[in-house]
């Protein structure tokens, strides 16, 4: 296949990938129908009826290009949690400013410190930049505070990523610990503390934004992807000093947010008691899915997040045995993709109905595998 001869020499370079392959690329590519989408860490339970009203309000207005400095967003989310609009950023998901923190740190061989087998299109976008990726391994499933320290200390790394809550494990750091790892950061290196799955947290996991805020090397990363249920908008905000959050309109796309979504993201803001109801319902989801695992004889791991990961026990063959037995039957999940943490498969809450065909399918997969062996 030919291309264009005069792309970037890193462009040349890199592979064409995504970072997740999407349910309906394996349903093309299987001729598999997705019956249960419990696999992307999306929010099945839906945005709230307040935000479904509107979305279809705004849906006439669509001809208009959003207000390219989000003020009222930006201003509606400094009001919720009690800071200056000029501490927001606002982009599309957490995923499109990582590109953006990328753009404005990175440069070919820079090292970019981050936890082997964390998050994928963090990578992508380091690749993206040319950047060299510096990985630290889990320990006990959790992100290795000491060892990311030790790592940017030894790189003189500018960047370093942090999940908290983790994807893929769902394993967390109390707010104490993270505050602490925070402040030992050199000054010279920049924090991305990730923190898509705040709202599925225990109390005392995120710490308080003043805890933070006067600090120059952090940026803390949000969305209305998970717990309000509006992954599809593509709907995130960086929050950090007043520098950091200007530093993004150096090279942000102005008018790179879609008009509905924005009135989406600020309906869903408004209705905290959905919310609230939506975090319970992910809790009882969690349990129900853990419940499932440990009647199958496999080992739930706790979760500060609206997925469940399992440790299935072996390898990564075997945990990729399951995802792709469980497709067979509608089942779309997924796994980590790194070992140790390939053991395991990672199952998203979901509605009743996609519980009780999970419940269904786990049994008939794990059979089939045990036979064939």
């Amino acid at each position: 296949m030919s291309a264009f001869s005069r792309f970037t020499a890193l462009a040349q370079s890199l592979p064409a990938t995504v970072p997740f392959v999407g349910p309906e690329a394996i349903e093309r590519n299987r001729g598999l129908a997705v019956r249960a989408r419990i696999g992307a860490n999306e929010s099945g339970f839906g945005p709230a009826p307040s935000v479904l009203a509107a979305i279809s309000a705004a849906a006439g207005t669509t001809w208009m290009y959003a207000d390219p400095e989000n003020f009222d967003l930006r201003e509606a989310l400094a009001l919720h949690h009690g800071i200056s609009r000029d501490n927001i950023a606002i982009g599309g998901g957490i995923d499109g400013l990582l590109g953006e923190i990328a753009r404005l740190v990175i440069e070919p061989g820079t090292p970019v410190v981050t936890s082997l087998g964390g998050y994928p299109t963090f990578n992508y976008h380091v690749n993206g930049f040319g950047g060299r990726l510096v990985t630290v391994p889990y320990v006990k499933d959790r992100e290795d505070l000491d060892g990311l320290l030790d790592a940017v200390r030894r790189e003189n790394a500018p960047l370093v990523y942090f999940a908290n809550p983790d994807n893929p494990m769902g394993s967390w750091w109390d707010a104490d610990s993270v505050v602490s790892f925070a402040r030992a950061l050199p000054e010279t290196t920049l924090l991305i503390l990730d923190e898509a799955y705040g709202e599925t947290a225990p109390a005392g996991t995120i710490p308080p934004i003043g805890a933070l805020i006067g600090q120059p090397n952090i940026l803390r990363m949000r969305t209305f992807s998970k717990a309000y249920g509006l992954a599809g908008a593509r709907i995130g905000y960086a929050i950090g000093t007043l520098g950091n959050a200007q530093a993004f309109d150096k090279i942000r796309n102005h008018f790179g947010m879609a008009r509905i979504s924005v009135q989406a993201a600020l309906a869903a803001l408004k209705d905290q008691a959905y919310l609230a109801d939506v975090i319970a319902r992910i809790g009882a989801s969690r349990e129900r899915i853990s419940q499932i695992a440990r009647s199958n004889g496999l080992a739930p791991l706790a979760s500060a997040t609206n997925f469940v990961t399992i440790d299935c026990g072996r390898d990564g063959t075997h945990a990729r045995a399951i995802v792709d037995g469980l497709m067979e039957h509608g089942v779309f999940i997924r796994m980590p993709g790194v070992a140790p943490l390939s053991r395991c498969i990672r199952i998203s809450v979901g509605p009743d109905d996609d519980m009780a065909l999970l419940e269904e399918a786990l049994p008939l997969v794990l059979k089939r595998i045990a036979n064939s062996e």
